[in-house]
C-alpha cells in the first residue's frame, strides 16, 4: 500500500491511497482525513486503507491523477522526528577528518538526535536559506514512521511497530554544526526542516528489498542532474531500524506517527573510504562526505557545499526501474 498526502489548502493535508506506478490516487478522507489520524488509529483503518488500495489496482473506485508536484510530506508536521546514524562508516569518516578518534561504543551504541518536526517540507519545496556560508547540504536517508512503541520495546518488537517506509532529504548547515556542537547541548540552528518522499509505503509493498529491518536497494541521488550517489542502503547500516526504534523507546513511550531516520547511507569500498561514481565507486548521499575523503587523501575539501541554484534530487528504484517512493527534487533558493 502507498499513502500520501495532497495539498488542500490545511496545514496537515489530505490523505490518498496511490497506485504502484504512482501515477493515480484516490481519496482516502472517508476513512480517515490525514495520515497521522489513520496511525492513530491503525488497527481499525490501516486494513480500510488496505481494501482501498486493492479496489484502486481494479479501477473500482473514482481516481485521480497523481501529481507529485502536489504532495506534501506525508506527514506534513509530526508528533517527533528522531534522526539516527546507523551508518557508521559515515561517522567515522567525519570524526577522521576532523583528527578525533572515533569511541568503540559507537559501534555499539547508535547515535541519534531529536529534529524539529513541526514544519517538513514538501518534497518539491525549495530549500530556502539566507547565507551559503552556512554551508548547506542535503543529506539522503532512509525512514519508517511507527505505530505506539513502548518503553523498553526490543529490536525484534520493534519492527512490528514500523507501519510505513520513506526517503527524506535531511537538511544540514555544515558551517553552523562546528559551533553548535561544541557547547555540547546538540543540534538546532544546523538541522533546519527535512522534507519527505512523495509517498509513504508500507513495508510488505517493497517484498524482498525490505529485509531484516533494512532496505536492501540502491539509494539514487542527483546534484544538478548529475549521478551523486548510488549507495547501497541495505549495505553497511551498522544498526536496523529495529535497533534505532529500540533506541530512541529506552526511556520513553513512543507516539504513532513517530518517525526515526536512518541517517546518511554511506558505503564503503574494499574496507575503505568509498569513492565518486566517476571513479567506479557508488558516490555520496551527501556532500559532507565526499569533503572529508577529500580531506583525508589531500589534505583539504575541494567539493563546495549547495549554491543558490542548486538542485538535489533523491529517489529509489525498484526492479524494473520505477519510482517506489516519488522523488524528492529540491532547489536551493535565497531567503
Amino acid at each position: 500500500m502507498k499513502l500520501a498526502t495532497l495539498k488542500d489548502g490545511s496545514r496537515d493535508g489530505k490523505l490518498v491511497v496511490v497506485n504502484d506506478r504512482l501515477t493515480y490516487c484516490t481519496e482516502a478522507s472517508h476513512i480517515a482525513p490525514t495520515l497521522q489520524a489513520a496511525l492513530d488509529d491503525w488497527d481499525n483503518v490501516g486494513p480500510k486503507l488496505k481494501l482501498l488500495a486493492e479496489s484502486l489496482s481494479h479501477d473500482a473506485v473514482p481516481t485521480l491523477r497523481f501529481h507529485e508536484h502536489d504532495a506534501l510530506s506525508p506527514l506534513p508536521r509530526a508528533y517527533q522526528w528522531a534522526d539516527g546514524s546507523a551508518y557508521v562508516n559515515h561517522v567515522e569518516l567525519v570524526r577522521k577528518a576532523r583528527g578525533a578518534q572515533m569511541p568503540d561504543s559507537f559501534w555499539t551504541d547508535p547515535l541519534m538526535y531529536q529534529g524539529g518536526s513541526d514544519a517538513f517540507l514538501a518534497p518539491r519545496d525549495p530549500i530556502r536559506m539566507r547565507d551559503e556560508a552556512w554551508g548547506i547540504d542535503m543529506e539522503g536517508e532512509i525512514a519508517v514512521v511507527t505505530g505506539d512503541v513502548p518503553m523498553g520495546v526490543s529490536p525484534e518488537d520493534a519492527l512490528k511497530a514500523i507501519r510505513l517506509v520513506m526517503l527524506v532529504n535531511d537538511v544540514s548547515l555544515r558551517g553552523l554544526i562546528p559551533a553548535e556542537l561544541g557547547k555540547g547541548f546538540g543540534f538546532f540552528q544546523s538541522k533546519p526542516s527535512s522534507a519527505f518522499s512523495p509517498v509513504a509505503v508500507t513495508p510488505d509493498e517493497l517484498g524482498d528489498a525490505w529485509k531484516d529491518g533494512k532496505l536492501h536497494l540502491p539509494l539514487h541521488v542527483d546534484l544538478n542532474g548529475a549521478p551523486f550517489g548510488r549507495a547501497q542502503a541495505g549495505i553497511d547500516m551498522t544498526f536496523d531500524f529495529g535497533q534505532l526504534i529500540a533506541h530512541a523507546a529506552k526511556t520513553r513511550d513512543l507516539s504513532a506517527g513517530t518517525v526515526i531516520g536512518s541517517g546518511t547511507v554511506s558505503n564503503k569500498l574494499e574496507g575503505g573510504p568509498g569513492k565518486p561514481i566517476s571513479d567506479g565507486g557508488v558516490g555520496y548521499s551527501c556532500i559532507a562526505e565526499i569533503r572529508m575523503i577529500e580531506t583525508i587523501e589531500d589534505g583539504h575539501a575541494k567539493t563546495p557545499f549547495m549554491k543558490f541554484g542548486d538542485t538535489v534530487r533523491i529517489e529509489m528504484l525498484d526492479g524494473d526501474g520505477h519510482s517506489i517512493f516519488g522523488a524528492i527534487e529540491q532547489t536551493v533558493e535565497k531567503n
